[in-house]
Parts: structure tokens; sequence; C-alpha cells
């Protein structure tokens, strides 16, 4: 059965938005990406995250909401090359799709890829 919300107004967007960043948060810790090799990825992003070797998603999340606003539609976090990389999937406000990279140690935006515009920025 699914249920509707109701319309949230201005000042209720800021706990919506913490919300969802901590639904994403669980599921991204719950379950690896596609083609992980299971729990010891699992384990080894949650020991990053209690190390500070990776930041929490929520904080991630309102970081790159001030830079770049969006709906967030997808998370993974993935290591390339003893780097921790967030690469989250956004629908824009004008409703263009964009992949964003992100240092997970730092929340440092690596790369920008958008759907019409497959050009890279940063």
């Amino acid at each position: 059965m699914f249920r509707s919300f109701p319309s949230v107004r201005a000042d209720g967007h800021s706990k919506r938005w913490r919300l969802a960043a901590c639904v994403l948060c669980a599921a991204a810790l719950a379950a690896p990406p596609a083609g992980a090799s299971g729990k010891d990825d699992h384990d080894r992003a949650r020991q990053a995250v209690q190390a500070g070797q990776v930041l929490p998603l929520p904080t991630v999340l309102e970081r790159l909401q001030r830079e770049m606003p969006g709906q967030v539609l997808e998370v993974e976090l993935e290591q390339e090359r003893e780097r921790w990389i967030y690469e989250i999937k956004l629908l824009t406000p004008a409703g263009q799709l964009t992949k964003v990279k992100l240092d997970a140690r730092t929340a440092e935006v690596l790369r920008i890829k958008s759907r019409d515009d497959q050009r890279t920025g940063r």
C-alpha cells in the first residue's frame, strides 16, 4: 500500500531533506553496490565511516545541497585507488539528471557529469 505525503512547506524542507539523507545513508551502508563482493565491502565501508576516513552521508548530502540543489536518486560509496568516493545521482530543479563524484573524506566535488551534457566539470 502506498501512502502519499502531505505537501511540505519551505520550513519543513530541512526536516524532509534530513530524513531522506538518513534513509539513503542506511541504504548505502546496508547494501553494497552492484558487483561488490558483499559483506566484506559493507564492513569496510562501515569501518571507514567509524574511523573518520569517510564523512557520514547526511553530512555530505547537506554540503552538496548547498552547492548543487536537487533530488537525490541514488548514492554509492566506492573505493577507487585507496580513495573513498561518493557517487550521487541527482535530479536538478531544471529536470536534468546529474552524476556527482565527491571525495568521501572531504566532500570535495571531483566531477560533475550530466546526462544532457557529457562534459565533465571540476
